[in-house]
């Protein structure tokens, strides 16, 4: 009994902590331009932010930051952004955060695709600021339990 209750109060201290801080948002582009700008635009917001220029970056800065959110580009160097959001899915530690993909590739081609492997949403490059920052605290607001999709 004491065990059961030590470890329900320590996920409940985490999840305290949790809601505390600033939310972390992730952003992996291998444009500096385009990080610099979502970067500013999302510190001014009160996010916390990590980013990543490449895929392989992505994935283990994902494990190492576990971030609230990731802004996921799909034209990656050294691994894709599908092939990224397929292993977040797969490790346990990645699997339920959310991930929307923000790409100039066709999203013909690769809105489904992108939501078929885990995002929550996809934008088209250049991104409505506002319609973005909206499905960002959407996203953030659910926690990091948030298993639908959103309308992209």
């Amino acid at each position: 009994m004491e065990t059961q209750m030590a470890t329900s109060t320590a996920t409940e201290e985490r999840a305290v902590v949790r809601t505390m801080r600033r939310p972390k948002i992730m952003i992996v582009d291998d444009d500096p331009a385009l990080r610099h700008a979502l970067h500013v635009r999302l510190r001014a917001n009160d996010y916390e932010i990590v980013s990543a220029c490449d895929g392989y970056s992505a994935l283990a800065l994902a494990q190492k930051e576990q971030p609230d959110l990731v802004l996921l580009d799909l034209g990656l160097p050294v691994c894709n952004g599908l092939t990224v959001l397929k292993h977040m899915r797969e490790f346990q530690e990645l699997r339920s955060i959310p991930v929307i993909v923000l790409t100039a590739r066709d999203p013909q081609a690769n809105e489904m695709r992108s939501l078929e492997a885990g995002a929550v949403a996809f934008f088209q490059k250049p991104a409505d600021n506002e319609e973005l920052l909206s499905v960002v605290r959407i996203c953030l607001e659910a926690g990091r339990t948030f298993a639908g999709r959103l309308p992209s």
